[in-house]
């Protein structure tokens, strides 16, 4: 039963998914950013196309903030932000190959799985053939850093979230594994990327990179006991704008964290940015990414202050309804080593995660749960059934 369930077809998991926000290679960093802006997704895909041939539209890859940030955290690019953002986009490419695979619609659940165990973040697949837009739709397309046709073809995103999503939805079939412990399961990773509290947060930006590449997160802990405090979340730096990467210059992991989880900096802690700033002669730096920032979304550069350009980071972020697990008044979605399987999952759907930390009563970090592991054990399942 459940192998004729996975031999299910990709284009059922597309249903009422919309189709992707992409942009052409030949797209600058600051066209990326604008396409981010107006989109409900935290990526957008990039595409290799060439519309004056029939030829298959292929997607390279994906970029979000996150990307942008870090390429920005760069020494060179901080001195001179107008440039790196005129950059080609392909520069915040990942390196990692294979996150983003292109599949067919009739393509099944088990091919999509064993992609994702693979590596794979985002299968792209067909969900629309259009007849509309002929040879000169396709040459204005060709001429614009944003597309959203490939040769007539409109594609959407299928992620980890998507389908664990569709398993939850037929459960039953692999009972009684739902109800087995992440711990009796052997599925929590020790090998997590960690930062002590009180480390420049600077130095965690090859961290950040590296879980947004492996789709985690970095976990803040306290050198002195171990325990842990919270995290500096890919999915809540995908929410904010550039001008974090100027913040990041200047704050601790510690404040960092609470920078960019608080709906929007707290204003002691936009103080504290500008004098820390202040100390290195860093001054025009913030003033050049407020003047970016403003060109490049809907806040007028004349009504721009420097303090204003930081309080835009936050504008994005989660919402007040958010409920999780508080640790040291910082919100990370946790669960117990002895959480049932079932549990996990309902859990990290419930709160748009890819995982959950792991952690003991006393808040000690045991590791992390990711959707990857979670459908290692789906996929083991069906080789025994």
């Amino acid at each position: 039963m459940a192998v004729s369930f996975l031999a299910h077809e990709l284009s059922e998991l597309c249903l009422g998914k919309p189709p992707l926000k992409s942009i052409s290679t030949s797209a600058t960093i600051a066209e990326a950013i604008e396409v981010l802006r107006s989109s409900d997704d935290s990526f957008v895909s990039v595409w290799s196309c060439d519309h004056s041939e029939f030829t298959r539209c292929q997607c390279v890859g994906k970029v979000c903030m996150v990307d942008v940030i870090c390429y920005l955290c760069k020494p060179e690019n901080l001195l001179c932000p107008s440039k790196a953002l005129n950059a080609l986009v392909s520069v915040v490419l990942p390196k990692v190959g294979g996150l983003v695979v292109q599949l067919e619609s009739s393509s099944s659940l088990l091919e999509a799985i064993d992609l994702i165990l693979q590596g794979a973040q985002n299968l792209v697949v067909p969900i629309l053939q259009t007849k509309r837009g002929g040879i000169s739709r396709r040459k204005q397309q060709q001429k614009s850093s944003t597309i959203n046709n490939h040769n007539g073809v409109e594609f959407c995103w299928l992620t980890q979230e998507d389908v664990i999503r569709f398993l939850l939805g037929s459960i039953g079939l692999f009972t009684p594994l739902p109800a087995y412990s992440i711990d009796s399961l052997d599925i929590i990773s020790p090998d997590v990327l960690a930062i002590d509290y009180y480390s420049p947060a600077s130095s965690a930006v090859e961290a950040i990179s590296k879980s947004l590449a492996q789709q985690t997160s970095v976990a803040i802990v306290d050198s002195d006991d171990g325990t842990f405090v919270g995290e500096i979340s890919p999915f809540t730096l995908a929410c904010c704008d550039e001008t974090v990467a100027v913040a990041i210059t200047a704050l601790s992991a510690g404040d960092l964290m609470a920078y960019i989880d608080c709906g929007a900096p707290p204003e002691d802690l936009v103080r504290l940015v500008k004098a820390r700033l202040k100390e290195k002669n860093l001054e025009k730096l913030l003033q050049k990414f407020t003047i970016l920032t403003s060109l490049t979304s809907e806040v007028s550069t004349s009504s721009s202050s420097d303090e204003e350009g930081l309080t835009r980071s936050g504008k994005h972020a989660r919402s007040s309804s958010y409920s999780a697990r508080f640790v040291r008044n910082v919100e990370a979605i946790v669960c117990h080593p002895k959480s049932s399987l079932i549990a996990v999952m309902i859990q990290a759907i419930s709160h748009r995660v890819n995982y959950l930390w792991v952690i003991e009563d006393d808040c000690s970090l045991v590791g992390i749960v990711t959707f990857s592991n979670i459908l290692k054990v789906f996929r083991e399942r069906l080789e025994v059934i």
